[in-house]
């Protein structure tokens, strides 16, 4: 039962790894490309590092895989947006369909 889990896991992780990967292929412009390979690449990192656990589940391997998990989700979003805030501060075109906010304020 457990390698029934662990393989479903593994699967689903890779379909949203997939989809990000597409995600980075088919999206117009750096914003929304980014939030695809953020939202989903992230998810099927951890799918595949809960699939990990689950197949050895012993205590270094669950703590080690815990701990990549919070790593991942500490530093994804936080990376991706600072990206997506230097890409909007140095005025690149976007995409027509992609809401730009206001200019930044300075000074």
């Amino acid at each position: 039962m457990i390698e029934i889990l662990a393989g479903l896991l593994v699967l689903a992780g890779a379909g949203f790894t997939l989809i990000a990967a597409i995600g980075i292929v088919r999206l117009p412009d750096l914003l929304t490309r980014m939030h695809a390979s953020t939202k989903a690449g992230t998810l099927g990192s951890i799918l595949v590092l809960a699939a990990l656990g689950v197949v050895f589940a012993e205590g270094p391997v669950i703590a080690k895989t815990v701990a990549t998990i919070l790593f991942l989700l500490l530093t994804a979003p936080i990376a991706a947006h600072m990206i997506g805030r230097a890409y909007v501060r140095t005025e690149k075109a976007t995409h027509e369909g992609t809401a730009k906010p206001d200019a930044p304020r300075r000074g």
